[in-house]
């Protein structure tokens, strides 16, 4: 078996990242699919940031498959007290099957797959949320079918989850609008990467005029709690409520990677309505990583 990580969407070829969500599609419609294969493995979980969805999908998936997820809090490891994460590498990947880690530094992550015998998945960094993306296509390939020659439109923050749009706009073949705030806009060469696939949108308007898809995410990301007020002010003009739906396609859906934030980023009448496919995309956590751990694990 070829020693694999998933640090970013880019880590997969364009038939592989298909597959793998076509697979995710599988497991959440057939139970038949629901086998104990995992059994006897076990995933290390380090999250030195909180989380939700991501802690619970991958320990979901890895029970439900018949494995074990290790929960490990930074603070109470020895990477709290400050062991070179190459170390930890070293260890854990000599006692478990799968490394999962959710930080600020795809840096950090990079190291640490270098020293690890086994598979490293990026559960969230300051750069990328690849796994976010995988369940964001699957979403999206569930409720409209395949984006391939579509508009997605991404208003607000150019943060890490823009970044994976940004990533999947080229290996599926749609295209992304973003529309954000000056000096809140992706990063210049993950955007130059994805080429004529994306675009930089003058405003939230007509970024959202047409779209298949309106995407956003918190204008406040963990760690920013300090520029609060700085980021409401920049980002007003950018909020996803029923106006700005109205100029995107009468089909188009709506969708947040959340925790969401009401009366910010979206109006309560988007997330909670009709259009709006956001508990879908959070359920789809679970069964695309577990998609993603098959074939890591092939």
């Amino acid at each position: 078996m070829k020693l694999r990580h998933f640090l970013k969407l880019s880590d997969l070829s364009a038939d592989e990242a298909r597959s793998i969500v076509e697979r995710a599609i599988v497991l959440r419609t057939d139970p038949a699919h629901h086998r104990r294969q995992f059994t006897g493995r076990t995933l290390a979980m380090i999250f030195m940031k909180n989380s939700t969805r991501t802690r619970v999908s991958f320990e979901a998936g890895m029970a439900k498959f018949g494995g074990h997820a290790l929960f490990l809090q930074s603070s109470a490891t020895q990477l709290g007290r400050d062991e070179p994460i190459a170390d930890t590498a070293r260890v854990l990947s000599r006692m478990c099957d799968a490394i999962m880690i959710r930080n600020d530094s795809q840096a950090d992550q990079i190291e640490l797959a270098a020293h690890s015998r086994v598979p490293v998945i990026n559960g969230l960094s300051e750069l990328h949320h690849p796994c976010q993306m995988l369940a964001d296509l699957q979403t999206w390939i569930e409720h409209r079918g395949d984006p391939r020659g579509k508009i997605a439109a991404w208003i607000g923050d150019g943060n890490n989850v823009c970044h994976s749009w940004i990533e999947a706009a080229k290996m599926f073949g749609f295209m992304l609008r973003i529309a954000a705030p000056d000096g809140y806009g992706p990063d210049a060469d993950i955007l130059a990467a994805a080429g004529a696939h994306v675009e930089i949108a003058a405003d939230a308007r007509s970024a959202a005029r047409g779209a298949d898809v309106i995407v956003t995410d918190t204008w406040t990301s963990m760690g920013q709690e300090a520029e609060t007020a700085k980021r409401l002010a920049a980002f007003a003009g950018y909020q996803v409520d029923a106006a700005l739906m109205a100029l995107a396609k009468p089909d188009a859906i709506f969708m947040h990677c959340l925790p969401a934030h009401r009366g910010e980023e979206v109006s309560a009448e988007v997330i909670d309505g009709a259009q709006s496919v956001v508990w879908d995309e959070a359920e789809n956590r679970l069964w695309a990583q577990m998609a993603l751990l098959e074939f890591l694990w092939a």
